[in-house]
């Protein structure tokens, strides 16, 4: 038994005194110089090796613990006053002034078995007599018995331990200057504790310091350790395209095998014999394409392609493949606009079928190829847009030996300047026109063959069947020769219809003499309408109606003389050709 002293630090609760207590005076004998901080903590925390009451120095007073709620006064030496008085009561000697708010009152926290922590070592021994003259506190409640320090609840904050001692003479405790003044900050933010909740118990703070520093140094070293092999394998993406090599999904290889009616069928059949011709002259030069119409060498094209070498000029033919050739002249028509060439020394040529030009009907699929603007084995595809579409070109030089008659072929495969001279083919590859000439957008005045406008979807070609007997005439004779009826026309009537002339050239008969059209009874201004079943409107109709047969040809026709209209038969003559 240690008659209630305490054994050790260990932190006790005390009930609060009684009013009218012996050995306490009321408020009135309180000296205010001497008052508290209002708010100053009642309790203050023992260090480990508190010396017990019973053990302190000789001359110096025990220290007792304050009630709760009850402000402590420090003992004061007797003597006289080491200082004057401050009538501004400005601590630490006095009252804290009206510019520092007092801090808030602290409540010690039982501790059951929680080690107090360390704290400075006590002040020496010195002696402390209670001022016989300084009015005791009065009791603020009623006592409270004593009763064993409670547990805090759980998940509460833990309060730091306070361990206290208490006197023989009473519960009040008491406190030297040096302990109340080191922990009150007059300085302070107001509302703060003046003692501060010590570590959670079994931690000590400069372990946390340093298991702080050791996580962070981890996070740091982390973040490095993936930043350099993010950069590393980003490095790697951009040279390599990535971790893995990308394989898009790819159709096969196949034989290369296309239908043989399919466009890529007829172009691998047709392509070997077509070929491009580069012409030059003294005065000008130009490109158009031909195709082979045998082994000997012989290669049909255009006349307006050949025009420009004249009677000295050089033509270079280039086979597909590549290969290059010289060529010679073998013979032109101008009223035909067809021309045949020959390569010698040269094997190993595909001729191109020949095919039907009267076979052909409006919509049939046709392929067009040639070296548009010199863009050699350039395939185009469409239709047959129209049939016997009569068109003349040329005419460049005035006097109208060059201007051309063709009953054509109308198709909207694509046709530019280049394609002249090339073969229009059939779905078997079977050539069945000489495509000739285009109607440009921007002349608006008839059909080009040798202008550099573009393709509107009007190309115009040669019907084989005329392109072979005038191949043939220019082949074995050099020269071709035209069907004629042995008339004058009138070229500028502008009624329904081919006028026959009043004259003819300087000034002779309109009607040839014993001519063929004389012999079928035909005279001047008769009016002729119809050719075979299909009308006339015009003198160009007319011509390009009678140069689309052979001579010899026996031809029906129906004019207008005087308001009536009449039939006759005629048999074609020959005239030759330039």
């Amino acid at each position: 038994m240690d008659d209630g002293k305490p054994t050790g630090p260990q932190a006790k609760w005390w009930s609060r005194p009684a009013e009218g207590r012996p050995g306490r005076s009321g408020p009135e004998n309180r000296k205010p110089e001497t008052q508290a901080p209002e708010n100053q903590a009642s309790e203050t925390q023992a260090p480990e090796n508190q010396v017990p009451e019973d053990q302190a120095p000789e001359g110096r007073a025990p220290e007792t613990q304050a009630p709760e709620g009850r402000e402590v006064q420090p003992s004061l030496p007797s003597g006289p006053p080491l200082h004057e008085p401050d009538e501004y009561s400005t601590p630490p000697y006095g009252g804290p002034g009206p510019w520092a708010p007092a801090p808030p009152v602290q409540r010690p926290t039982p501790a059951h078995g929680t080690p107090v922590p360390p704290q400075a070592a006590p002040l020496p021994p010195q002696p402390s007599p209670v001022d016989p003259q300084a009015a005791p506190v009065p009791p603020q409640s009623s006592p409270q018995p004593p009763h064993p320090a409670p547990v805090p609840p759980q998940g509460a904050p833990e309060q730091p331990p306070y361990a206290t001692t208490h006197g023989a003479g009473g519960p009040g405790e008491q406190r030297s200057p040096s302990s109340q003044w080191g922990q009150y900050d007059p300085w302070g933010a107001p509302g703060q504790p003046l003692t501060q909740a010590g570590p959670p118990a079994g931690t000590e703070p400069g372990n946390r310091k340093n298991r702080r520093g050791g996580a962070f140094a981890g996070v740091l070293l982390l973040t490095l350790v993936a930043s350099g092999i993010g950069g590393g394998v980003g490095a790697y993406i951009e040279r390599t395209g990535g971790l893995t090599t990308v394989e898009l999904p790819q159709a096969s290889h196949d034989n290369g095998d296309r239908a043989p009616e399919s466009v890529a069928g007829i172009a691998a059949s047709a392509l070997p014999s077509v070929v491009t011709l580069h012409v030059s002259g003294t005065a000008e030069s130009g490109t158009g394409t031909g195709f082979v119409l045998d082994a000997r060498g012989h290669i049909l094209t255009n006349n307006h392609v050949v025009a420009p070498a004249g009677s000295s000029g050089d033509i270079t033919v280039t086979f597909s493949s590549g290969e290059t050739a010289a060529a010679e002249l073998v013979g032109k028509d101008s009223g035909y606009d067809l021309a045949v060439v020959r390569v010698k020394g040269v094997s190993g040529l595909k001729p191109l079928p020949l095919g039907n030009s009267d076979n052909v009907r409006v919509g049939d699929p046709v392929v067009a190829i040639g070296a548009p603007f010199d863009l050699s084995n350039t395939v185009t595809s469409g239709i047959i847009s129209a049939k016997q579409r009569p068109i003349t070109a040329g005419g460049e030089k005035g006097d109208g030996s060059d201007i051309s008659y063709v009953d054509a072929l109308q198709t909207d495969a694509p046709i530019n300047p280049g394609n002249s001279g090339g073969p229009l083919v059939d779905t078997q590859a079977h050539v069945i026109g000489i495509n000739s000439a285009i109607r440009a957008a921007d002349s608006g005045k008839g059909t080009e063959r040798g202008g550099q406008s573009g393709s509107i979807g009007l190309g115009f070609a040669i019907p084989i069947n005329q392109g072979k007997r005038v191949a043939e005439e220019l082949i074995n004779t050099g020269r071709a020769t035209h069907p004629v009826i042995g008339v004058t026309l009138d070229m500028k009537y502008t009624g329904d219809g081919a006028k026959v002339g009043e004259k003819g050239p300087e000034d002779g008969p309109a009607v040839t003499k014993d001519g063929p059209a004389a012999k079928a009874g035909i005279r001047s201004g008769d009016v002729i309408t119809e050719v075979r079943g299909q009308r006339v409107h015009s003198g160009e109709e007319l011509i390009v109606k009678i140069r689309a047969h052979r001579p010899g040809d026996r031809l029906e026709l129906r004019l207008t003389r005087g308001g009536k209209e009449l039939s006759v038969t005629l048999t074609l003559g020959s005239a030759s050709g330039t």
